[in-house]
């Protein structure tokens, strides 16, 4: 992948709306000091490069009722494309599940898992995940307490992006 070039308007443009997807142009042009057209055009180009892929707003899982949160391991029984695939397919379909990762090392997958509540997670595991035939072990740790949880990039600190 080629390294894009982004100049320092670029940045704060972009800093200034992961900090708050909602801010329009004119928001946008008093934060980075360009008129709001220029906002405008860059933010479009942004986008159209797929810099930013979408804007949507962060919800409070507690408040809505989603208490427990869970870090979930699974081991594949094999390692084969098909089972790899449907397994793939299958967890993205899963509205428990809010990330899942293919990953190296003693796991297969790495799941984060949204709850109401321990009965809620053991259906959960029990009823469906379990139940799929490609699993060989599952794993699961509770989270206790989050010290970081953001989706947020440090644009600076990327080495595909050339600030000027």
């Amino acid at each position: 992948m080629a390294s894009l070039a982004l100049d320092s308007y670029d940045v704060r443009i972009l800093d200034a709306l992961q900090k708050d997807a909602s801010l329009t142009n004119v928001d946008l042009a008093e934060i980075v000091h360009l008129s709001a057209s220029q906002c405008s055009r860059r933010r479009a180009a942004l986008e159209a490069s797929g810099v930013i892929e979408a804007y949507h707003a962060k919800l409070n899982a507690e408040i809505l009722g989603l208490k427990l949160r869970a870090i979930v391991r699974l081991n594949m029984k094999n390692h084969d494309q098909v089972d790899d695939v449907a397994l793939s397919k299958w967890l993205t379909t899963q509205p428990e599940i809010q990330t899942a990762f293919s990953v190296s090392g003693d796991a297969d997958y790495i799941l984060t898992v949204r709850v109401d509540d321990l009965d809620t997670f053991s259906g959960f595991i029990h009823d469906k995940l379990l139940r799929q035939p490609q699993i060989a072990q599952v794993r699961s740790e509770f989270v206790l307490k989050t010290l970081k949880d953001t989706s947020t990039i440090s644009i600076e600190a990327t080495s595909q992006v050339n600030v000027g």
